[in-house]
């Protein structure tokens, strides 16, 4: 090894080890870009909890709609409507009145283009947050492949190296 080589590994803050078959130094500052990229898929774990969430609104205000009107409903194949199953929602029982008030109707189909419409912009709102913090996840990923490269990991290590045990490398 050459002296300037031991120098300025020297004057680098000491690294803590990850425990197990790696024995290779984590620095300071690596284990501070593994935690924040922790904390980072913690909230991703979250958003994609709200995204579901939002589809299964989504879902539920579209059954809203379903009427389970075969095509043969309103007697095209049949002679009355009553041969063809209707369905349980909302808008089916008000189908299956003889006269369903149109104001019921209105009401009802009021309800849920608002229930669809929250249901989608929540989805909106979670994928807008998913994207930038995808974005934040690819800058710190990158500080973090360049801090261990700079402790003398390879660049395929670094981008295996997990991030939830370097974050928590003891001393």
């Amino acid at each position: 090894m050459s002296a300037g080589g031991a120098a300025a590994r020297s004057a680098q803050a000491p690294g803590r080890r990850l425990a197990g078959d790696n024995h290779r130094a984590v620095p300071a500052h690596a284990r501070q870009l593994a935690a924040q990229l922790s904390a980072l898929f913690e909230r991703d774990v979250a958003i994609v909890k709200r995204l579901n969430d939002a589809q299964h609104r989504l879902k539920e205000a579209n059954e809203l709609l379903w009427s389970g009107l075969a095509p043969d409903a309103f007697g095209l194949i049949y002679d009355d409507a009553a041969t063809a199953a209707i369905g349980t929602s909302q808008v089916a029982a008000l189908i299956r009145d003889d006269r369903p008030d149109s104001g019921a109707m209105l009401a009802a189909l009021q309800n849920v283009h608002w229930a669809i419409g929250r249901a989608f912009h929540a989805y909106q709102d979670a994928s807008e947050e998913r994207r930038q913090l995808a974005v934040e996840v690819g800058e710190l990923s990158q500080q973090l492949t360049d801090a261990l490269g700079a402790a003398g990991w390879s660049a395929q290590q670094a981008q295996q190296a997990n991030v939830h045990q370097l974050a928590r490398v003891a001393a």
